[in-house]
């Protein structure tokens, strides 16, 4: 857990780290949580009165659960957030989506509930060609996209990530392609574009991991902007040609 989270969401976010993920992003900062073994048990209450300590912070913020994968969790995100909502508490899921799954009716139950009770996921989009994502990420990205299409017809809001590395998914073509994408959802309230940095390359050592983007250099930070404007110029002709308002 972290009590003090600015980049998880809107406001100061108390976040929950759960394990598990079957993605295995190369440039992935916590290869730690990969396994479902590992972590602490916790209840959600526990975690709850965690939040309540220092509730006085998160006015404007609330809980954000990030992992690993949180949907791989289904269930403890139901009761966390079940118990949030009580409370009032604003809560967001920082998601790759990768878990989602419509041919299981079982799932798509919990997940039809789990919505009622989520008022924002962070959706990370890895890249929108789905060869170069198998390439990334070792997972092809239907079900990736599937979930943002599943979450814009359940009007809940939606925030996109996308991380910038140079060589892999700073291509203008693939950027372009990725604002078409996700231009066509009215959810649709942020964009997040981070550089790729190295930093986590050192955790990769300390487990004794081989770190597969070794010699990629960070991403210019001052390159980000332009990066950004190609993909909400892929969004506005999207939304034009849908006849929605323009993305700001």
């Amino acid at each position: 857990m972290e009590s003090f989270g600015t980049v998880d969401g809107p406001g100061v976010r108390f976040v929950v780290f759960v394990q598990g993920c079957p993605m295995r992003c190369a440039y992935c900062h916590n290869p730690d949580t990969w396994a479902m073994t590992g972590g602490t048990l916790m209840e959600p209450s526990y975690i709850i009165e965690q939040y309540e300590r220092n509730k006085g912070f998160y006015r404007g913020g609330g809980i954000t659960v990030t992992g690993g994968e949180p949907l791989m969790q289904i269930d403890f995100l139901i009761e966390l957030f079940s118990l949030a909502k009580k409370k009032e508490i604003h809560t967001c899921i920082d998601s790759s989506g990768i878990a989602f799954n419509p041919d299981s009716a079982e799932f798509m139950e919990k997940m039809d509930k789990l919505m009622t009770l989520t008022d924002l996921v962070m959706l990370d989009i890895k890249h929108i060609d789905n060869e170069k994502h198998k390439e990334l990420t070792a997972q092809p990205n239907t079900r990736i996209l599937e979930y943002a299409a599943y979450l814009n017809e359940k009007k809940v809001d939606m925030w996109i990530r996308h991380v910038v590395v140079p060589g892999i998914t700073d291509d203008d073509k693939y950027l372009w392609d990725l604002g078409y994408f996700i231009g066509q959802f009215t959810n649709l309230k942020a964009l997040d574009v981070l550089p790729y940095h190295t930093m986590g390359e050192v955790k990769y050592e300390k487990l004794g991991m081989e770190y597969k983007l070794k010699g990629v250099p960070p991403m210019d930070k001052d390159l980000i902007p332009e990066k950004k404007k190609v993909i909400l110029d892929g969004i506005k002709k999207r939304r034009a040609e849908l006849g929605l308002v323009k993305a700001n």
